[in-house]
C-alpha cells in the first residue's frame, strides 16, 4: 500500500512522545511505501540527521515548521467564549492543510495514518480512508486535570475544555476507518462511545537494542531518577508531588539518597528543586541512558495522565526497580509485586522507593523480571507487528478502502 503518515511532533528514536512516531513508522516502511509530513519546531527542523534518519524510512518527507501560537492565555479564553477546543484547533494550521493538499494531487494514498487525533482535522478529498492512532485519550488528561485542581479559574477552564476536547476527539475518531489504542483500557472507553467501530490495540514499546543495562556496576546505589518531558503539566505535578510528600521522608531514611530529575524544558517550578539537598534537575539532555543506567530506583509518581508510560518500560528494559502509582502504570501487562511496586498514597510511595534503596538484592529481582516482560511483550518490532496485522485485517489493498 501507500501510506501517507501525518504526524506532530517530528518522529524521532530519542525523544518522548517522538518515538511511537518512528518506530511505527519504521515498521510501515518495511512492508508498504510510506511519505511523511510533519510539523517541527525551528530546532528539529534544521537537525540533518533527523531528516536522514526519516528520508530512509519515507519518500517524500515534508517537514512544516509549527507557527508557535502568540498570546496564549487570549487564544485560550476566546476558545471557551467560541465553545471549541483549544486543544484540537492548536495543529491545524494552513500551511500543514496546503502541503497535505498538494501531495495528495501529486500522489495516490490507499490510507492516510494521523499519528494522534489532534492533528486528524485536516480536510481530505472523499473517499480517502483514515486511520488515527491515538497515543492517550487527550479529553482524559484534562478530566483528571481538573479533578485534581482545586477551587480556581484553571480548574473551571481545565472543566470547560474538557467537554469540548471530548466532543471534538470523539467527532474526528468516529469519522476515522480505523482506530489504534496504546492498551486493552483504552479499547474498552473507546468502545462505550464508538460501539460498532473497528479498534485495535497497538501497545507502545521499548528498543531492546538501545535500552540494555550490561554493566549494573554503574549504578549508584542510593539514587533515584523521573524522566519526562518536563514542561508537561503531568510531569511536572508528578515531580511537585513527589518533592513535597515523598522526599524528606526518603532522605531522612536513606540520609545520602540522590534524585535525579531528567527531561528537557523544566520550568521555574521544577528547577527551583536543585535547592533541595540531594536533587540534580538536568534540563535536556542528548542521551537518557545513561542517567538510568546510574540509577537505582525510578519513580513514576503520576496522578494525571492516558496511553501508557513509555519511562516505564524503558526502565524496565535497562533492568530498574520502579515503583509508580496505579494510574503511572495503567494500561501495561504488570503485576505489581512482581515487576513493579504500586503505591497511590504519599507514605506508602516513600517507603517503597526506601526498600528498593536498602535492598540490592530485591532491586535485582524486580529489574531481571522487568527486562524479561519487556522481551516478552513490548519490543517496538512487536508493537510494529501488532500495527501491520491490524492495517492487514481492516485494509484491503485492492479495494483501496479500510472497512
Amino acid at each position: 500500500m501507500n501510506v501517507l503518515m501525518l504526524s506532530a511532533p517530528l518522529p524521532h528514536p530519542k525523544w518522548g512522545a517522538s518515538k511511537r512516531n518512528y518506530y511505527l513508522l519504521q515498521a510501515l516502511a518495511r512492508r508498504h511505501r510510506v511519505s511523511l509530513l510533519t510539523f517541527a519546531n525551528k530546532e528539529e527542523a534544521g537537525v540533518a540527521e533527523h531528516l536522514r534518519l526519516l528520508e530512509e524510512l519515507a519518500e517524500p518527507v515534508q517537514v512544516i515548521p509549527f507557527q508557535a501560537i502568540h498570546a496564549r492565555r487570549w487564544r485560550q479564553f476566546m476558545s471557551v467564549a467560541r465553545s471549541r477546543s483549544y486543544l484540537f484547533h492548536l495543529f491545524i494550521q494552513p500551511a500543514m492543510q496546503e502541503a497535505l493538499d498538494a501531495m495528495l494531487e501529486r500522489h495516490h494514498y490507499d490510507l492516510v495514518l494521523f499519528e494522534n487525533a489532534v492533528v486528524a482535522g485536516y480536510r481530505l478529498a472523499a473517499g480517502v480512508p483514515v486511520v488515527i492512532d491515538q497515543h492517550n485519550i487527550e479529553y482524559e488528561i484534562l478530566q483528571r486535570t481538573y479533578e485534581r485542581e482545586r477551587p480556581s479559574l484553571r480548574k473551571w477552564y481545565n472543566h470547560q475544555q474538557y467537554r469540548l476536547a471530548k466532543q471534538a476527539e470523539l467527532e474526528r475518531c468516529r469519522r476515522a476507518d480505523l482506530l489504534l489504542v496504546t492498551s486493552e483500557r483504552e479499547h474498552q472507553v473507546f468502545k462505550r462511545f464508538l460501539p460498532e467501530h473497528p479498534i485495535e490495540v497497538v501497545p507502545n514499546g521499548v528498543d531492546l537494542d538501545l535500552f540494555h543495562n550490561p554493566d549494573t556496576g554503574q549504578e549508584q546505589p542510593h539514587q533515584i531518577i523521573f524522566t519526562g518531558i518536563m514542561d508537561y503539566y503531568p510531569n511536572v505535578k508528578a515531580t511537585l508531588f513527589f518533592a513535597q510528600h515523598c522526599w524528606p521522608r526518603i532522605r531522612a531514611a536513606v540520609p545520602d539518597a540522590t534524585w535525579l530529575i531528567v527531561g528537557v524544558n523544566p520550568p521555574p517550578t521544577v528547577q527551583r528543586l536543585a535547592h533541595l539537598p540531594g536533587v540534580t534537575v538536568t534540563g535536556w539532555v542528548p542521551d537518557v541512558r545513561p542517567y538510568l543506567a546510574s540509577s537505582a530506583v525510578a519513580i513514576v509518581p503520576l496522578e494525571i495522565g492516558s496511553g501508557t508510560r513509555l519511562k516505564i518500560l524503558e526502565a524496565l528494559a535497562m533492568q530498574k526497580a520502579v515503583v509508580s502509582t496505579s494510574l503511572g502504570c495503567e494500561g501495561l501487562a504488570l503485576t505489581p509485586g512482581q515487576h513493579l511496586m504500586v503505591a497511590d498514597q504519599p507514605d506508602a510511595f516513600a517507603e517503597a522507593v526506601i526498600a528498593f534503596l536498602k535492598n540490592p538484592a530485591r532491586r535485582a529481582s524486580f529489574g531481571a523480571a522487568g527486562r524479561a516482560l519487556v522481551e516478552a511483550t513490548y519490543s517496538w518490532e512487536q508493537c510494529g507487528a501488532r500495527l501491520l496485522s491490524a492495517l492487514d485485517a481492516h485494509c484491503t489493498q485492492g479495494e483501496q478502502v479500510c472497512r
